[in-house]
């Protein structure tokens, strides 16, 4: 059976719907077998990897090398958004997602569509952790919410620089002296890793166990603060 993606002269995004109607072709009955069988879990493999490879495209700059990877991800997230429209307790679509995320980035722009008063990016900044308390009430932490499938070291940066906004530091900030530029900073990252994988030492899983024993500071501070 062909089918034929269906598109509206009518849309100011042809494309989009294009491609939005082709993702519900493909898991339609008569479809493809594959795309049918995929769940969101096993998808999370390869929104992993799409991700990495649009981290690639935009790192080298190539102009039709992002087209093609943003594409990729943007695939991604229909795909998960047709997934929901055929599960029971799911029941959501592309249009509730991005009904969603409206609303979240005008509630986090009042300073655009409110009447408070940023001029600033960093007055932007200054009050989106004011916001997110707001809507996540139910967090106790700064570091409930952090993603902990990141990598070791994006995951280390992003917990730093949320106990920084705790105002907990860690001590291995003034044990090391910070190399002067990001080329120099690399050469260092990576002779570590050469030199930990010399020793049969796993860099990732290491790194691991050092943000998780940060972490346990970070906690503990924060109850002493709150008792």
């Amino acid at each position: 059976m062909t089918h034929t993606a269906a598109s509206s002269v009518e849309s100011p995004h042809p494309g989009l719907d294009e491609l939005i109607a082709t993702v519900a072709l493909l898991r339609a009955p008569g479809g493809c077998p594959w795309d049918a069988d995929q769940t969101h879990e096993s998808l999370v493999q390869y929104l992993v990897e799409e991700s990495w490879e649009l981290i690639d495209a935009i790192e080298s700059g190539d102009r039709a090398e992002m087209i093609e990877e943003l594409g990729d991800v943007l695939y991604q997230v229909l795909f998960h958004a047709d997934i929901a429209v055929h599960t029971d307790g799911e029941r959501f679509d592309i249009d509730d997602v991005a009904r969603h995320m409206t609303a979240k980035m005008v509630s986090r722009h009042p300073h655009v569509f409110g009447d408070r008063e940023a001029s600033t990016a960093e007055d932007v900044v200054a009050f989106w952790e004011d916001l997110k308390a707001e809507e996540k009430p139910h967090r106790t932490s700064v570091l409930d919410g952090v993603p902990r499938g990141m990598p070791a070291l994006a995951l280390a940066q992003k917990v730093l620089a949320k106990a920084e906004k705790a105002g907990v530091g860690s001590d291995a900030a003034r044990d090391v002296t910070a190399p002067a530029t990001e080329a120099e900073l690399g050469d260092l990252l990576f002779a570590l890793a050469a030199s930990a994988k010399a020793q049969g030492l796993d860099a990732e899983r290491a790194l691991r166990g050092a943000v998780r024993a940060f972490e346990d500071e970070v906690r503990s501070a924060e109850v002493a603060a709150g008792s």
